[in-house]
């Protein structure tokens, strides 16, 4: 697993026949996982400490990463712009179709 300059990841957890399985089903301890393998160790503890399961992941906004989970700016900005934010368009486009 490789980190890029701009704080994604490619990462393998969550997935199942080569996709990341549908956040709407990761329980609570599968976010965490997720940010921890993305390279948020630190911060994948904010995600515990709220109790975001993948449905709650899901509904968060940019204002909700940013001031909701009480973790820095750039990390939290990373994580929206290149995790929740696809990982929400990725799960409306597969139901979607």
């Amino acid at each position: 697993m490789e980190a890029k300059e701009n704080g994604s990841v490619d990462t393998k957890s969550s997935v199942e026949n080569g996709q990341l399985t549908d956040p709407a089903h990761w329980a609570v301890v599968d976010v965490v996982n997720y940010f921890k393998a993305t390279g948020f160790e630190e911060q994948a503890n904010a995600f515990q400490d709220q109790e975001i399961d993948g449905k709650s992941l899901l509904l968060m906004t940019r204002n909700d990463v940013l001031t909701g989970l009480s973790i820095k700016l750039g990390p939290a900005l990373k994580i929206y712009e290149y995790h929740v934010k696809p990982l929400q368009t990725q799960h409306l486009k597969s139901n979607v179709s």
